[in-house]
């Protein structure tokens, strides 16, 4: 129930379409009440036979039609805003849904597969708006209907009114009952669903990988399993669910016979007129049509608290990186960034970062050098907030980065990412992803800044041509210089580059440093990098060994050091052998 509760709180915004959806149920339900009403009311009248009343007849006739043609046209304009509520629904929800995962920290998307995530929202909002829609075009019509019903059997027999109620209580009851062990089978579906869809996406997402290595048939064969699994669990849940509504129906269909036995015995011994009988017959058959339809109910009901779970399960995750109250923007003249004591863990029997004290200065090139998880991308990521550390605090031109506003952080640091993770649209939109209002203007200076210029115009639509997704239509380095058109439109002070050029050929990465140089004038720039191209001309090395700073000094000085750097410079430089080939995997570098 609290998840049915949920759903009207989370869609209380559209409280005008529910009350006008009641209404026209409400306004149904009466209608419905009228006829049997009337047709007991003609019955009475024809059994006086030549003495009937054949203009009261007519009347009463006319009075059938008119309840006929008001349904008609009523339960149709309800059942228009009932489809309005879905459809505002899907919208308002998959909105909410969409809204809280961006806010959701790093941490949850580093655990959850994309596909479960795009599942569970598909899922959950198609369930969540049946079940409104069901609600509003069926429910509300089935509730106010019953109530007036059982009201109008009181007046013409209060004993057939308590059979017939007895009814509700008895099936909510048996329901209850049975609801439990549905919902687990529910959840075991969803959950081999969600894994099935979770590879489905993963698997093309990197189709390329997959047809590479010739593991078509064992990704279907993964999806297949998970799918069959979602099956098989139907077997018992479904056996359940017939075999209880059996039970359900069993009862009613016991206490309809007492209805209609008391109903016609009292018809036969002259206690209720032949129009009292009928109407009352056909008061019962209309509370009889909902009860028996009403496992349908209870399914959409059962299926939308199974799936709305998941929703808000997740809606129920709170970010733990959260703006404080009255935060602060952040403005960087200078664009000193100061770590003080960072210490950070994914997992906390395994610190990533410990006692990280470093200051970079305003306007100079600050490279991190260690193996391959030390922590390098780990420090970029707590310096934009996508992690908080678990101790110490980061201060950028004296201002604590936790007391400001994240966007305006975000704002001052533009990325450059190993991976250049383009959008699907145009290589324009790619460009001013940062800054949709960009002129044309703009944008093409900072294609010409990065490189990108003259192989954009070869293109037939130049700016215009769709890359497909992901900027699969480009090549490596051709991605890797719209993002840097991309950080070099917005302009931000600060900048980090992830291995930005790392997994490039010599000539791509060639013409790549060059922009990459053109991008960092005038930046205070930390570099996530282990190629000696991009390293050699930084003003500072750091270097990270389990988790702490080793050495820190210009590239001359440490290589002079034996220590990583001076390592890395030797691999690199030197002859190429099994062994060195290996340790400089360990760095990320491809030998």
């Amino acid at each position: 129930m609290k998840y049915l509760l949920k759903i009207i709180k989370t869609t209380s915004s559209l409280w005008r379409l529910y009350v006008a959806v009641s209404v026209f149920s409400v306004t149904i339900a009466l209608l419905n009440l009228m006829i049997p009403a009337i047709t007991g009311w003609a019955i009475d009248e024809i059994k006086m036979g030549s003495r009937a009343r054949i203009d009261y007849v007519l009347l009463l006739a006319l009075g059938i039609f008119v309840a006929d043609l008001g349904i008609t046209l009523i339960s149709n304009i309800g059942g228009y805003y009932g489809d309005q509520i879905s459809a505002r629904l899907y919208k308002l929800l998959g909105n909410k849904y969409y809204e809280h995962l961006l806010d959701l920290p790093q941490r949850y998307f580093d655990k959850e597969l994309s596909g479960k995530i795009i599942n569970r929202l598909n899922r959950s909002v198609a369930q969540i708006s049946n079940f409104m829609q069901m609600m509003s075009n069926n429910f509300l019509q089935f509730i106010f209907g019953t109530v007036f019903a059982l009201v109008v059997v009181a007046i013409y027999s209060w004993q057939v009114a308590l059979l017939l109620l007895m009814l509700y209580p008895i099936f909510i009851w048996l329901t209850v009952r049975s609801s439990g062990k549905w919902l687990d089978y529910q959840h075991k579906k969803n959950h081999q669903a969600d894994i099935a869809s979770g590879r489905f996406a993963e698997a093309i997402n990197q189709i390329k990988v997959v047809k590479s290595f010739n593991q078509e048939r064992r990704e279907i064969s993964f999806f297949n399993r998970h799918m069959q699994k979602a099956v098989s669990i139907n077997v018992p849940q479904s056996k359940h669910w017939h075999k209880k509504d059996i039970e359900r129906r069993l009862v009613l269909n016991i206490i309809f016979f007492a209805v209609y036995s008391f109903i016609f015995i009292q018809g036969a011994r002259g206690n209720y007129s032949p129009g009292a009988t009928v109407a009352l017959i056909l008061y019962a058959m209309q509370i009889r049509i909902p009860i028996f339809t009403i496992s349908f109910l209870v399914d959409s009901t059962q299926r939308a608290i199974a799936d709305s779970k998941d929703y808000f399960e997740v809606m129920g995750i709170q970010s733990h990186i959260k703006d404080i109250v009255n935060a602060e923007t952040l403005k960087v003249k200078a664009g000193e960034i100061k770590f003080s004591e960072i210490s950070f863990s994914y997992d906390k029997n395994q610190p990533v970062l410990k006692n990280i004290n470093l200051v970079i200065k305003p306007d100079t090139k600050v490279a991190l050098v260690g193996e391959s998880g030390e922590g390098k991308t780990t420090l970029a990521n707590i310096l934009m907030r996508l992690y908080e550390p678990e101790q110490g605090k980061i201060m950028i031109d004296g201002q604590d980065i936790a007391l400001v506003t994240q966007a305006s952080l975000r704002k001052n640091i533009g990325v450059v990412f190993q991976d250049p993770a383009l959008f699907s649209g145009t290589i324009k939109e790619n460009i001013s992803y940062a800054n949709p209002h960009a002129s044309e203007k703009q944008v093409i200076s900072a294609a010409k800044a990065a490189n990108a210029h003259d192989f954009i115009k070869k293109f037939e639509k130049g700016y215009d041509t769709e890359i497909g997704e992901r900027g699969l239509k480009l090549s490596g380095g051709q991605k890797q210089r719209i993002a840097i058109a991309r950080a070099l439109l917005k302009n931000a002070p600060i900048l980090v580059l992830d291995e930005a050029t790392s997994s490039l050929d010599s000539k791509s990465e060639g013409m790549v440093q060059e922009a990459l140089e053109i991008l960092m004038r005038g930046r205070t720039t930390l570099i996530i990098a282990h190629r000696l191209s991009t390293i050699q001309s930084v003003d500072t090395i750091v270097t990270l060994k389990n988790g702490t700073i080793d050495e820190v000094g210009s590239p001359a000085e440490l290589a002079k050091t034996g220590g990583i750097y001076a390592q890395l410079l030797q691999l690199q430089t030197g002859k190429k052998t099994e062994k060195t080939k290996q340790k400089l995997q360990s760095y990320g570098i491809k030998a």
